[in-house]
């Protein structure tokens, strides 16, 4: 007697789910000994059981003054969930540009977000530093305005959309740099944060960061079923009661501010959000929900583990590594989808 359908369907969502568990299992305990690696090494070697008594909450006031405790405590626990936090907001990003542009080379990097956050933070340089978050919020909503339009003038297809990124790109690299050229006495400032880099990461920008990912991942989440809808095509959303242009506001904001929170904070780091998502796409399927939460993990630990390789090479700016390994990856998935 052949299977019911029934049973088909409940054998697969069984696999499915052990998939995910499988999945989540190994990225957890991969971002977990990413986290041992981050915290226990550096120039100044402690040893993991030592780690565990300076973190521990009964720590007598005397111990939580020595300067081994000073530099998990200030340093390298602030540091990795800097690089963690924000890794995993640009994949999330990612994910939500992807699935409301219906385009896989979509990101906050490729689209010029990231781009326009910069350059509007590098203007809040100007007036003070805690202008610096509103003004990239901003220029990466104003970049994004202008991405939308260069390719709605050409048909609004998903590659005018990452033709259009690149145009922005490029001149607000160009703003960018002009800015360096007149700031004089905050030139070394507007530089180092431009870098991409969590060697100065404080607790605050840590705390900042993870808010900025929590902004994006939750309306993304709770959006999930209607993403996969708007995923499928122009117009596809619209006919399964969904209202595209309301979703996309929503969405595309809440991914500008997750986006110019990381950027105004530890400068630009790309490909992140291109590379997890659609590493995780191919793993588990196009389902939105949890393709963000895993892509939030990927996301984390990428970041992680790059800014560990850019520390152990005489601190180089995490967004060099991330750019190396996502811009082979960029192509590739250029040549793939033709």
């Amino acid at each position: 007697m052949p299977p019911s359908p029934v049973g088909n369907l409940e054998r697969w969502r069984s696999q499915l789910r052990a998939r995910y568990f499988r999945l989540g299992a190994a990225l957890g305990v991969l971002l977990f000994l990413t986290a041992l690696w981050r915290i226990t090494q550096g120039e100044w070697n402690i040893p993991l059981s030592r780690v565990f008594e300076l973190l521990s909450p009964f720590l007598p006031a005397a111990e939580s003054e020595t300067a081994e405790a000073l530099v998990i405590r200030a340093v390298r626990l602030p540091r990795f969930f800097a690089a963690a936090g924000a890794g995993g907001l640009l994949a999330v990003s990612g994910v939500v540009l992807q699935g409301l542009l219906a385009n896989p080379l979509a990101e906050p990097y490729t689209l010029g977000i990231a781009a326009g956050a910069a350059f509007g933070g590098a203007v809040g340089f100007f007036f003070d530093r805690l202008a610096v978050t509103p003004t990239a919020f901003a220029g990466a909503l104003g970049s994004l305005a202008l991405v939308n339009l260069i390719a709605r003038k050409n048909g609004g297809s998903g590659a005018y959309l990452v033709l259009a990124g690149i145009v922005a790109n490029a001149v607000l690299s160009a703003g960018v740099t002009l800015l360096k050229a007149v700031a004089d006495d905050k030139l070394g400032a507007i530089v180092l944060w431009l870098m991409g880099s969590f060697s100065g990461a404080s607790p605050a920008a840590a705390r900042l960061v993870w808010l900025g990912a929590a902004i994006t991942l939750l309306p993304a989440w709770l959006y999930g079923r209607r993403l996969d809808a708007v995923s499928l095509g122009e117009g596809q959303g619209e006919m399964l009661g969904v209202d595209e242009k309301k979703l996309r506001r929503r969405l595309l904001c809440a991914a500008s501010l997750g986006t110019a929170m990381s950027v105004s904070s530890f400068g630009i780091i790309g490909f992140v959000g291109l590379v997890a998502p659609h590493v995780l796409r191919l793993l588990i399927g196009p389902s939105h929900r949890p393709l963000l939460v895993f892509s939030f993990l990927a996301g984390a630990l990428l970041t992680a583990l790059a800014d560990g390789a850019a520390q152990r090479l005489g601190e180089l700016p995490v967004g060099v590594i991330t750019a190396l390994i996502g811009g082979p990856f960029f192509c590739w998935i250029l040549v793939k989808r033709k």
